[in-house]
């Protein structure tokens, strides 16, 4: 059968505006005004971005251009400083946000949690001075290996405040794979949890973690969140419980200031 002989059924021409209300309170309000902005990023990029930059941003210094070079190897911002946990936390601490819920998280066997800009910052720095408590400098890599939990935000967001650069792998990966992008980022450290929930059933993820180690010599150190309890080997001067290291750290961190170009993630494909 050619080709010319199928027929799609994927063309879709129908349209379902927004309500008006939630339109008029949204960033972009009509299409005609989506279309105008387009056409001012394809015009004058540097013009555009420069100036959602400047609006929408915090910035510890300004920068100096909006882009340097030709692609692929443009640079974006230069001389500009600034930090992502700081334009994601600190910013809202002085007005109504701090009390707004940050995360409003569910945990598969129905425990649930809430975090408000406030709470997230404060476990934020308490966390981003774990790291440095354990050598995390600026430039180190983290591998997260963790649970849909909301530590797994907050290490995220610790290791931005710092500038340490932080590699997801998801949980569902086997202890093979966490070794292959533990080695290939140079990792320093990992943040685990005892096992996660999946379907009902426990995966074992400090276990895999362990496995991943025999072939993992960059890593130093191992924090583990306790999330369901599972029973694991917590080996003296390399594995530290995450409760146990939160409970003394001071609630003060400031952000870094990083240039716009530092590296925020490595995040490698499935294969």
């Amino acid at each position: 059968m050619s080709g010319d002989a199928i027929e799609s059924v994927l063309k879709e021409d129908r349209r379902f505006p927004p309500p008006e209300a939630f339109a008029a309170d949204a960033h972009i309000s009509s299409e005609e005004q989506y279309q105008q902005m387009w056409q001012r990023a394809k015009d004058d990029p540097d013009g555009f971005w420069g100036e959602l930059a400047r609006e929408n941003l915090e910035w510890f210094e300004p920068f100096d251009q909006v882009s340097e070079g030709d692609m692929p190897d443009t640079k974006w911002f230069t001389g500009g400083k600034l930090n992502v946990s700081y334009n994601c936390l600190d910013r809202h601490l002085d007005n109504w946000r701090k009390n707004k819920a940050a995360i409003i998280w569910e945990g598969e066997p129905g425990d649930t949690r809430v975090l408000r800009y406030q709470d997230l910052h404060r476990e934020v720095c308490r966390f981003a001075n774990v790291l440095k408590q354990l050598g995390v400098e600026s430039g180190d890599r983290v591998t997260l290996y963790m649970p849909m939990i909301p530590e797994l935000a907050i290490a995220m967001l610790a290791c931005t405040r710092i500038g340490a650069v932080h590699s997801i792998i998801f949980g569902g990966f086997s202890a093979e794979a966490v070794a292959d992008r533990n080695n290939d980022a140079q990792a320093k450290l990992i943040v685990t949890a005892d096992a996660g929930w999946r379907r009902g059933k426990e995966l074992p993820l400090k276990q895999a973690v362990d496995k991943s180690l025999d072939k993992s010599p960059s890593v130093e150190k191992v924090v583990v969140v306790r999330r369901t309890g599972y029973e694991v080997e917590m080996v003296p001067d390399r594995d530290y419980w995450w409760h146990d290291l939160m409970e003394s750290a001071s609630t003060e961190c400031p952000a870094t200031p990083l240039d716009s170009e530092h590296p925020l993630f490595i995040l490698y494909t499935s294969g």
